[in-house]
């Protein structure tokens, strides 16, 4: 058999890792997750013959768009830190929310941090991101640190989950649930979620691989001829390959493009036409686009497949706005959860929460007349103010812009009544 197999089996024994933790030990896998290796033998080969894995997964267009489309439009989105209060809540000014929307990390960006977590909860059903605080003993937030689920175990102790890193050095660290962001995709049984790469995607991008690397061979260099020439008697191997060379020399190129072909000695030209499984070829690829989208539950227009028409409305606005409610908020709240359950664990009177505004406004002039609704019209009471409407335009607040307009509809009923 394998080589690879066989040695893999004969060193099993002595290649489990181990880390202590809470007076337990907690196993790693032998074999990295997120290797081919480890797909293959776990099962990560498609129905297409083709491994599925991180990597192979992103070269198909409709799961690379997908989620880039998804890991942006999260990254892009503001995430402001509110203050609970008796009147409801208001904008705070709290050190998490520098790690939060510009830098958690010394290496990574706030966008480049969410894109990656984003990216590892469509793929792979989790994603992780360590919590740094200042010391062992502060409790206070300094940073996060993204992490691959390639390189974590997850186990259970009583209530609480803890998870085995394993760092670049190879040593294995603890990491308490305390100080670990977990969101989970799809499935989740309490310690992981379902990994799309194995279960949603394996088909589905195994399918659209293969059709990509079947249309490669089947375009490269004519792999598929336009027409045969056809000479009578029998014709040896070397006039076979001078024939097909002074053909190409003859007619190859633009600038012979339109020659007239001289065909002598009774040889004849027949035009050869696509068959029916290689025209199924393009309908194939048309669908695993649709599947793929149907999979991250992105309208497929959104990622440039324009055929299939959307029943999410009529219009850029209209189309935002479901994507916002139907795609974007499962996401965002299982963010912003977890954020808030880690970040303050006693319920403490801070809490996030991503602003989408900016994506499900309409265009200027519907705003216009529902900044006018807001604001209050023809006497009626408003709900906004001046500033507020303002600062959702991002524009600076005016001097008496923070009153409600209280209206005279009530005053107008009672003198009428009277």
């Amino acid at each position: 058999g394998s080589v690879v197999l066989k040695s893999w089996l004969a060193n099993r024994p002595g290649a489990r890792d181990r880390v202590q933790a809470s007076g337990e030990y907690v196993s790693l896998p032998d074999i990295r997750k997120g290797t081919e290796l480890f797909e293959w033998m776990t099962g990560g080969m498609s129905s297409a013959g083709v491994a599925v894995t991180e990597q192979s997964a992103m070269r198909v267009s409709a799961v690379y768009a997908s989620v880039n489309l998804i890991g942006g439009a999260i990254a892009c989105l503001p995430l402001p830190v509110y203050e609970r209060s008796l009147d409801g809540r208001k904008r705070a000014d709290h050190d998490v929310w520098w790690l939060l929307n510009e830098q958690p990390h010394p290496a990574w960006s706030a966008s480049s941090f969410w894109e990656y977590l984003a990216a590892s909860k469509l793929l792979h059903g989790d994603a992780y991101a360590r919590i740094l605080r200042a010391s062992k003993l502060s409790p206070k937030i300094v940073g996060f640190e993204p992490l691959h689920k390639s390189r974590i175990t997850t186990t259970r102790m009583e209530d609480l989950l803890v998870y085995a890193y394993r760092e670049d050095d190879g040593s294995i660290t603890s990491i308490e649930q305390s100080d670990m962001l977990h969101i989970p995709g799809p499935g989740f049984d309490g310690l992981t979620g379902m990994s799309q790469i194995r279960h949603a995607l394996r088909n589905s991008a195994g399918i659209a691989l293969a059709a990509d690397e079947y249309s490669g061979t089947f375009f490269k260099n004519g792999a598929r001829p336009d027409f045969a020439i056809e000479v009578a008697g029998a014709v040896t191997q070397d006039q076979q390959d001078m024939l097909r060379r002074t053909w190409a020399n003859r007619h190859g190129g633009i600038d012979n493009a339109h020659l007239p072909a001289l065909l002598v000695g009774g040889a004849k030209v027949h035009e050869l036409t696509m068959n029916a499984e290689d025209a199924q070829l393009i309908d194939t690829r048309r669908f695993q686009v649709e599947d793929i989208a149907r999979i991250f539950g992105v309208p497929p227009h959104m990622i440039g497949h324009t055929t299939a028409a959307t029943s999410w409305g009529t219009g850029i606005e209209q189309m935002s706005i479901g994507f916002v409610k139907y795609t974007l908020q499962r996401h965002l709240v299982k963010f912003e959860q977890e954020l808030n359950r880690k970040i303050w664990p006693s319920r403490q009177r801070y809490f996030v929460e991503f602003a989408t505004a900016g994506l499900e406004r309409g265009d200027y002039k519907s705003r216009n007349e529902g900044y006018r609704i807001a604001l209050g019209r023809a006497g009626e009471p408003g709900w906004m103010t001046v500033n507020e409407v303002r600062k959702l335009e991002n524009m600076p607040p005016v001097d008496g812009g923070d009153q409600l307009t209280k209206g005279n509809v009530n005053e107008a009923s009672a003198q009428t009544a009277g």
